[in-house]
């Protein structure tokens, strides 16, 4: 059939699944957005207030249903302002297709008005990016970055389309999405080998990531930790993939990290690593990481293999395939000395609070009045700072895609975004964002955006007033010396939700939190909690970087 490029895009996306786009309108995209009014029985369009909030929404999209997000921008300023949202799902190794317009063939590579070389200017934080110069690659063009996006290690892929292309007519045959199925490269020898090393070990632990989230292999990560019978530690992506309430499960590893999970790293005789990758903040000096265990990595990514951590042996697939095969292969082991002491660690390396204050709530309690307010299913979403670092410490996660973070790029102002696509996505669940006063101050423009799609989100403010997590290091490592860490603003939350047709709350201690939390939570309409928190709050334990579990710092001097 006979279609212009626009109407080709549409019924590509219909092809692949896609039922809700997020977006800002501009010149370069008019004829994709004509053809969205002609579709919009079929394709759902949500309106940010800026494209770095819709390339969030459609990042927390992607997070929270496994899917891949598609956010559209125009041209110029609109495509640079997905720069940071890509980034973002690029760290994290979240599928999004990125529809960008552009000038006209006949006006790029003339500085023409909001022309931009977005695929130059992206190509470091996508797995592929194209520019369709011609109609007749249109349709496989856009194919072929669905597949891109969705296969291997997750990622965004951009497709920049000039304006002509997308009003010029073609023929169109419509055609059903290639399956997705990624290799096992590792062989038999290959299980035989970690099998072995694994029977070796008295004192193993499992350290997962994300790569067990975003491979669904939720289900088979348990069975091999209960065959293993070991403690497992996540990174902060991974939070959600391993139950909280199971006898198994240590809690978060690396720099803000359980006492129990620092000790083990260090004691253990042998860690399994799955769908991680030893970033920086997890496994710090990287020379004496693990020092006294071997480590075997399972992982998608072949590039990830001896990049950061020397490591004894590796499993390269897809996590479901190899961790279903290696657990096949070893045998059932008992480890419950091991554990026991690993549970002993947890007792005691609990952290010193700071005691209540009439003045302050503070942040521990008010995450754990949340908890015991939400469903299991109920989705979770942070911004970047230290608010992130307090729930990923004490919101108990028990199911994978309900925890929505900026982990590798750690983005302020990631938070409402990814909310408002977690929302749109699961209108059957709650939505709670915990954010900070800096972050919110960077994203509470897309406030205006939760109100005209009357979304029920709950945005907690954990308000100190501060740059807490920059203020916390120039504490400790820079002589308490608070350069441009105490903003003074004077933004009353409440106040400001109320003036974009938001319920407007407040928590001024702990003796508030239970109520107000309840008040807000019987709501169906958004709500905006701002909940003061004392400027001296900090974020422990820590372990500084380039540090071990040696130097963890418990209490602040």
């Amino acid at each position: 059939m006979k279609l212009n490029g626009s109407e080709i895009i549409a019924e590509c996306l219909l092809e692949q699944g896609v039922d809700t786009v997020f977006g800002y309108p501009g010149g370069a995209v008019l004829n994709i957005y004509d053809a969205l009014y002609k579709y919009s029985d079929k394709i759902t369009h949500i309106l940010s207030s800026h494209e770095q909030g819709a390339a969030h929404a459609a990042d927390g999209y992607a997070r929270t249903t496994g899917k891949c997000g598609v956010v559209i921008a125009t041209s110029g300023p609109g495509a640079t302002n997905l720069v940071t949202g890509i980034a973002t799902a690029y760290m994290d190794s979240v599928p999004l297709i990125a529809i960008t317009g552009n000038v006209s063939n006949d006006l790029l590579a003339r500085d023409s008005f909001q022309e931009v070389d977005i695929c130059g200017i992206t190509m470091p934080i996508t797995k592929h990016n194209f520019i369709v110069k011609n109609v007749a690659d249109l349709a496989n063009v856009i194919r072929k970055a669905f597949k891109i996006a969705m296969s291997g290690r997750k990622g965004p892929v951009l497709i920049d389309i000039p304006k002509d292309v997308t009003g010029a007519v073609y023929d169109f045959e419509p055609l059903k999405p290639e399956s997705i199925k990624n290799p096992l490269l590792s062989e038999k020898a290959d299980f035989n080998k970690v099998a072995e090393i694994i029977a070796q070990s008295k004192r193993p632990m499992i350290y997962m990531g994300g790569g067990v989230i975003s491979s669904d292999s939720e289900k088979e990560l348990l069975e091999l930790a209960e065959k293993l019978d070991c403690p497992v530690a996540t990174s902060i992506m991974g939070l959600g993939g391993f139950p909280a309430s199971h006898r198994l499960f240590m809690g978060t590893i690396g720099m803000h990290g359980g006492y129990e999970t620092g000790k083990a790293t260090d004691n253990c005789d042998l860690i399994i690593t799955v769908g991680a990758r030893f970033s920086d903040r997890v496994a710090g000096d990287r020379e004496k990481f693990g020092k006294n265990a071997k480590i075997i990595q399972l992982d998608i990514d072949k590039a990830e293999i001896n990049k950061n951590v020397k490591i004894d042996a590796s499993l390269i697939g897809d996590l479901k395939d190899t961790l279903r095969t290696l657990t096949e292969t070893i045998e059932k082991a008992n480890h419950s000395e091991w554990t026991a002491q690993v549970s002993e660690w947890g007792k005691n390396g609990e952290v010193k609070e700071t005691p209540p204050s009439d003045d302050y709530a503070h942040p521990y309690h008010v995450i754990e009045a949340v908890r015991a307010l939400t469903k299991d299913s109920d989705i979770i979403v942070t911004d970047v700072g230290q608010h992130q670092m307090w729930v990923s410490q004490k919101y108990r996660f028990e199911q994978p895609r309900t925890w929505c973070t900026s982990g590798g790029l750690g983005t302020m102002g990631y938070g409402l975004g990814a909310a408002i696509g977690s929302a749109v996505a699961h209108p059957d669940r709650r939505v709670v964002l915990f954010t900070g006063d800096g972050s919110f101050h960077m994203n509470l423009n897309e406030l205006a955006t939760v109100r005209s799609y009357n979304l029920p989100i709950t945005v907690i403010v954990l308000n100190n007033t501060v740059l807490g997590m920059v203020r916390q290091w120039q504490k400790l490592f820079y002589g308490r010396r608070f350069s441009q860490t105490d903003p003074k603003r004077q933004t009353d939350f409440a106040k400001l939700a109320e003036s974009f047709g938001i319920k407007g709350l407040r928590i001024h201690n702990d003796n508030d939190a239970e109520s107000v939390l309840a008040e807000a939570f019987s709501s169906t309409e958004p709500v905006v909690i701002d909940c003061r928190i004392s400027p001296d709050e900090n974020v422990l334990p820590m372990i500084p970087p380039g540090k071990t579990v040696d130097e963890m710092i418990t209490e602040m001097e």
